[in-house]
């Protein structure tokens, strides 16, 4: 089982839509996945079509008081289950600081899961915290959403030195530019710059459009009400990019 987290310190760069996407895509080609709203925002929850809530909310989760199995939910695509989110989620650094080795806790949760799905997507909050040092121990694979200016170029550097302080085993970081606006020099210039001169930085680009945005009327991934249009194609690319890098290959 593969873990992958759609993660950066900064909110508002497409964390969700990606985690979203990707997921349906994956589940499309047929693995078995579980995405987990990790954020109390629950963003991914409401696109999905499931109510935001965890029968005795994180702490029980975390402490094992409930089971992850019972927390899960179908959505209404086939090989793609939720873990929803839940507004208690804002407390988990305070229920984690209380676990043993709390920043192992939600590889430690996943684990049992192995034998039931292919892959795991987690959706996190923004911010660097307990929690997500437990998404950096438990994801293989850390999926990075930039918007291609200057300071976000400077926000991965900061999370690229954050990773190489952590013990190993340390996640593969896979930058990729979101949200770029292409009537916008400067977003072209590094979006077309940075891939080439980082091994870090996928080549795919996911522009600004409103199609992605209609995810939030629509409630469903753009990958499957607009599977034609230019930003599913542009997941399905980044979808090709992060399977080729993250994925066992497959049997022949």
């Amino acid at each position: 089982m593969r873990v992958l987290a759609s993660y950066n310190i900064k909110g508002g760069v497409g964390k969700t839509a990606a985690a979203v996407n990707l997921s349906h895509l994956a589940a499309r080609d047929g693995l078995r996945v579980l995405l987990w709203d990790l954020d109390p925002q629950a963003a991914a929850s409401f696109l999905l079509r499931i109510k935001p809530r965890v029968r005795g909310g994180g702490k029980a989760l975390i402490r094992g008081r409930a089971a992850i199995d019972d927390a899960i939910k179908g959505t209404d695509f086939d090989g793609l289950d939720l873990l929803p989110a839940d507004f208690t989620y804002r407390n988990l650094d305070l229920v984690l600081d209380a676990a043993k080795q709390p920043a192992r806790r939600l590889g430690r949760l996943l684990a049992p899961l192995a034998g039931e799905y292919d892959l795991v997507m987690l959706d996190c909050p923004p911010g660097i915290s307990l929690l997500s040092e437990n998404v950096l121990h438990a994801a293989g694979t850390l999926l990075v959403p930039l918007i291609p200016t200057t300071l976000s170029v400077r926000t991965l550097d900061q999370l690229t030195e954050f990773i190489a302080g952590l013990r190993a085993p340390r996640p593969e970081a896979l930058a990729f530019f979101s949200m770029v606006d292409r009537r916008k020099r400067l977003h072209l210039e590094i979006a077309q710059r940075l891939p080439k001169e980082r091994e870090d930085v996928a080549a795919t680009v996911i522009p600004a459009l409103s199609v992605i945005e209609q995810m939030s009327t629509q409630r469903a991934p753009v990958t499957a009400f607009a599977p034609r249009s230019l930003a599913a194609r542009s997941y399905q690319r980044l979808w090709a990019e992060v399977a080729a890098r993250s994925l066992p290959p497959q049997p022949c």
